[in-house]
């Protein structure tokens, strides 16, 4: 295998940090739900959660390198069965394990098919470094994974959790319009001015490694903000983690299942199969729960779903990585 060069360095940089962000987030739960027995914080904190979660995507789409879209069609076998999976296979999948385990709690079903919906953006690459996989190609699938379910995830709602439970077509508008095209537009017009006046490498060398540790921050503030107004939500369904570790776990076996089967059969290296497993396993929760907190709000669960579903992911990545990492070459 060729050496992975300065995108592994850089990508396995974040390792550690990547490592105990469930932590953190696991602090945030317990700071917001502390701060719901304030009633004034319990009354106001989600007024914080949509504003927090624009910034952070914001933050995301100033980063989103649109420049290597073409280099998405220099491996176009990899790319192409990618986006399959993640757009064709993971809804169907994701709708039928949450019929088959969650269909009595519709709730929790939406969140948990929003949850597996939506490819992620940036633990992907973490991890795709750390099982020696490509991550150069990895970096090139990143805007089609982001541009493509912008562009679907409302379609995916409408015809799935519209199934579910109630959607209103204005909430679903409005959160495109807050969390998909101000952000995106907003962040295209700032890299747009940035590069301009100041020139690509500054916007790179400065301006993103700045902003880069913001996203996680305005991530935290969303989660506090949400546990602080729906606390005794959560505290009166406390079983909601045993409810979803069950249709999360399968999810992820029959996913790394497949990316095996579908490497052997298309005849990937060990790089590339590490880079496809990582791209189609990790899920992006976050651009999944801004739209649930504007498409569904009077249903708080969805989102709860969102914020929890993490916990169980991110140790799951962890095992594929380790699970992968076997049968790499020596």
């Amino acid at each position: 295998m060729e050496p992975l060069g300065d995108e592994f360095m850089t990508i396995s940089k974040l390792s550690t940090f990547e490592k105990i962000q469930p932590f953190f987030i696991l602090a945030g739960i317990v700071i917001g739900l502390v701060l719901s027995y304030l009633p004034q914080v319990s009354q106001h904190g989600g007024k914080v959660i949509l504003p927090a979660l624009m910034l952070m995507l914001y933050n995301i789409f100033l980063q989103l390198p649109l420049q290597r879209l073409k280099a998405g069609f220099a491996n176009l076998k990899v790319t192409g069965l990618s986006l399959t999976v993640n757009f064709i296979l993971t809804p169907l999948i994701a709708f039928g394990m949450g019929y088959l385990f969650l269909k009595n709690s519709p709730d929790l079903w939406v969140g948990y098919f929003m949850l597996m919906l939506t490819p992620c953006t940036d633990w992907y690459l973490v991890f795709t470094g750390m099982a020696r996989g490509d991550v150069g190609l990895g970096l090139s699938l990143l805007p089609w994974n982001l541009l493509l379910q912008l562009a679907l995830l409302p379609i995916y709602l409408a015809i799935f959790a519209g199934s579910i439970v109630p959607l209103e077509t204005m909430d679903l508008v409005r959160s495109v319009v807050f969390v998909f095209i101000l952000p995106f537009s907003l962040a295209y017009l700032t890299r747009y001015i940035v590069t301009e006046t100041k020139g690509m490498e500054f916007l790179e060398e400065k301006g993103l490694v700045r902003i880069s540790s913001s996203q996680f921050i305005f991530l935290m503030v969303a989660i506090i903000g949400m546990f602080a107004s729906q606390g005794r939500g959560v505290l009166a369904n406390p079983l909601i983690m045993g409810q979803l570790l069950a249709p999360v776990l399968f999810f992820f076996v029959i996913i790394y299942l497949l990316a095996q089967f579908i490497g052997k059969i298309f005849k990937f290296t060990y790089p590339e199969t590490a880079c496809f497993t990582c791209t189609i396993a990790a899920r992006n929760s976050p651009i999944a729960l801004a739209i649930a907190v504007t498409a569904f709000p009077e249903q708080p669960l969805i989102a709860l779903v969102l914020v929890i579903g993490p916990l169980i992911e991110l140790p799951v990545l962890f095992i594929i990585t380790k699970l992968l990492l076997k049968k790499a070459p020596a």
